[in-house]
């Protein structure tokens, strides 16, 4: 099972699979939570809501995407990892305070104690930056708790999606 960072939706609806190009793209997805395979969390429904309401994506979602699709983030295993994940944040020396500020407040430490609860694989197109101070890249947490991680192209492959 996937479930699929902010990041994946927004830079696809602003390029390379903006919504006038490639509806195949948003079809996939719907096709692939359907089979219970992709889904996303309700955090970052919230992060993805924050748009303008002419927004494509934000209409995509509010017209088209079943709740089912944004999964819980409240539950008592999920909080827990994910207070386990805060806890390495803070601790970690290695980032500057408003890094830590920053990632406390998005859904990135959600997914990974999500995917870590329940075996999913995280889809970022964040890449793995461990020297960095300034921000807490996704797949260095993922590698930091053994979450597995993988770009948006890896998945739609491993999920067989085709565009024709």
């Amino acid at each position: 099972m996937y479930i699929i960072d902010s990041d994946v939706l927004i830079t696809a609806k602003n390029s390379y699979y903006a919504f006038d190009l490639c509806p195949g793209f948003w079809a996939s997805l719907l096709e692939r939570h359907q089979a219970e395979r992709v889904y996303s969390l309700d955090r970052n429904r919230m992060e993805l809501l924050q748009g303008r309401e002419d927004d494509d994506l934000v209409s995509w979602i509010n017209n088209l995407v079943p709740d089912s699709f944004f999964l819980s983030t409240r539950q008592g295993d999920v909080a827990t990892a994910y207070t386990d994940v805060m806890m390495w944040a803070q601790r970690n020396a290695q980032y500057f305070d408003a890094a830590k500020a920053k990632f406390a407040t998005g859904a990135d430490g959600w997914l990974v104690a999500y995917a870590y609860v329940y075996g999913c694989v995280v889809v970022t197109l964040e890449e793995s930056r461990p020297e960095s101070r300034n921000q807490i890249k996704l797949p260095d947490v993922c590698i930091q708790f053994g979450v597995p991680y993988e770009n948006v192209f890896t998945m739609l492959r491993a999920l067989e999606v085709q565009f024709n």
